[in-house]
């Protein structure tokens, strides 16, 4: 079993809004590097990665294709 990157996003909360979603349809994600850009204009470009498991990673982007309206 290893992680394999989903996404990338340069501001964490976006990246732990995808790890929430993906939790609640059974889909266990990690965030890395979803702290570091926290001070805005800080000069710090380091993008928020999204991790899955390997085996779930195509049902993983079948669930952020879909269309959520809010």
């Amino acid at each position: 079993m290893s992680l394999v990157e989903l996404s990338r996003h340069m501001h964490g909360v976006e990246a732990e809004i995808i790890r929430g979603r993906l939790g609640a349809a059974g889909i266990g994600a990690v965030c890395f590097d979803s702290g570091v850009n926290l001070v805005e204009g800080a000069g710090i470009a380091l993008p928020a990665r999204v991790m899955v498991l390997a085996e779930d990673l195509a049902e993983a982007r079948a669930i952020l294709a879909e269309d959520v309206s809010l």
